[in-house]
């Protein structure tokens, strides 16, 4: 699986074999067949520009999720499935942290999780739909707290 890791701010570090590893963890619980995925951490200042241009919203975000190909697409003579792109504003996950006294990192993981599960065909716009994805992002957070993949190493800074 070619798992992409792109770092466009500064305000937290990102180790990009931390979130490749993550990012595996949770394409395996889920079942999921991958083949590329993509990782973007940027700026609030893109985050924002971003949520206005693709969903006409200029209001700050956590994350935004582009899916490519759909679990059921079958392209003839292409076997090969681009789950998508993950855009993450770590900015975001300090600002947040800090007003809930929690911890920057594990809540900007949070947002790469919910993202994947939005390309995997998760929802959250309607109550119940929301419900089984906090559920579900709640089962990964236990199960990357398990892997100890929720505490940045110091290896390969991007």
């Amino acid at each position: 699986m070619k798992i992409n890791v792109s770092n466009k701010q500064k305000n937290l570090r990102i180790q990009a074999l931390d979130i490749k590893k993550i990012v595996k963890a949770v394409i395996a619980l889920e079942n999921q067949r991958c083949d590329e995925v993509s990782i973007h951490f940027v700026t609030t200042k893109t985050l924002c520009k971003m949520h206005e241009i693709y969903f006409n919203d200029p209001t700050k975000t956590d994350c935004i999720s582009f899916p490519m190909d759909d679990r059921d697409d079958k392209i003839e003579g292409l076997d090969y499935r681009i789950l998508g792109e993950v855009f993450v504003c770590p900015q975001t996950a300090i600002d947040y942290a800090h007003q809930h006294q929690s911890d920057p990192y594990r809540e900007c993981i949070l947002y790469v999780v919910h993202g994947l599960l939005h390309l995997m065909g998760y929802d959250d716009l309607e109550p119940a739909l929301k419900a089984k994805m906090r559920k579900t992002e709640n089962r990964h957070m236990k199960n990357l707290e398990k892997l100890n993949f929720l505490t940045p190493s110091q290896k390969q800074i991007l």
